[in-house]
């Protein structure tokens, strides 16, 4: 963080104030990073290596998708979902947006990645923020999501949150009005639809997604969404190459959020990896995003518009 700061006060020409604005910090908290990085010898006559290099795919990003905010982490290794950057650089985003306490209610997915961000949330207690479900959090057996996340952030936070104790997917468009009509669970809804902030994941249409092998969706409903064109998922939406929603009979029984509820809202998803590359370009294109957290090898790909290699 101390080289981002850097970067961009002396490389980018921002004021202390303007780099504050840009990491979501205090203007005090940006002069003692800045300060820090010349302490340790990082600022020379350039600031060298992978971070200058995230900064500008940042900035792409973010002028070519309309982005509020953008965040590209330095690889750590070479994994095809790199949870572990992602987890870390995700719980600073969630750690500042704690703190800084200006979203009363946030409104978190589910999965791998959204899961690694909550494992590497240092433990805390706030009682100016509730978080809540933005989708049902089951399996279709009403099994548990191995990948669950809105227990662990109120474990972290002390938080109070609000589950929804449903499966992603109804079995049918009459078990997901049926559902939908019970009081405690259309309370949940409500308060969903109602969130400051919507922090998810993204998924793939591939055979082998995570959301087939947790059992969320079965591996026909997903051929149907593939022979569609579908090839990304966000927040129990299937989209196209190109941005646009892909029509399944599955879509009629998604306990979520409407896609008219979460078009214009302030979702920032965090997600990466080689095998991500197409989904998430196809949530960018079709401009659901504010904000996006990925890793070099992603951005970098996204902006090239080539397969990671």
């Amino acid at each position: 963080m101390a080289a981002r700061a850097a970067w961009l006060h002396y490389a980018g020409g921002l004021t202390q104030s303007e780099v504050a604005r840009r990491l979501g910090l205090t203007s005090l908290k940006a002069h003692r990073l800045i300060t820090k990085a010349n302490q340790e010898g990082l600022v020379k006559v350039y600031i060298d290596g992978e971070v200058s290099e995230c900064v500008e795919l940042e900035d792409e990003l973010s002028r070519r998708y309309g982005l509020d905010y953008c965040e590209v982490v330095p690889d750590f290794d070479s994994e095809d979902l790199p949870l572990k950057a992602l987890g870390i650089a995700g719980a600073q985003f969630l750690k500042r947006e704690i703190e800084r306490g200006e979203q009363a209610l946030i409104g978190v997915g589910h999965g791998r990645t959204l899961a690694a961000c909550v494992e590497y949330l240092p433990r805390t207690t706030t009682d100016r923020i509730r978080f809540v479900s933005l989708l049902g959090g089951l399996t279709r057996k009403f099994s548990a999501n191995p990948h669950d996340v809105i227990h662990r952030l109120a474990e972290r936070t002390g938080a109070e949150a609000y589950v929804m104790p449903v499966p992603m997917f109804a079995n049918t468009a009459e078990d997901r009005i049926v559902l939908l009509g019970q009081k405690g669970i259309n309370e949940v809804f409500d308060l969903a639809r109602s969130a400051d902030l919507l922090f998810a994941g993204i998924g793939t249409a591939e055979r082998e997604a995570s959301l087939v092998a947790t059992g969320m969706i079965e591996k026909g409903e997903m051929e149907e969404i593939r022979r569609n064109g579908g090839v990304g998922e966000l927040l129990g939406h299937f989209f196209d190459e190109a941005g646009k929603a892909v029509a399944a009979t599955v879509s009629n029984r998604a306990l979520a959020l409407a896609r008219e509820d979460i078009a214009s809202r302030r979702i920032v998803a965090v997600a990466g990896g080689r095998i991500k590359v197409r989904a998430i370009k196809s949530v960018l294109e079709g401009r659901y995003l504010k904000g996006l957290i990925t890793d070099e090898r992603t951005a970098r790909s996204l902006v090239e518009e080539t397969p990671v290699g």
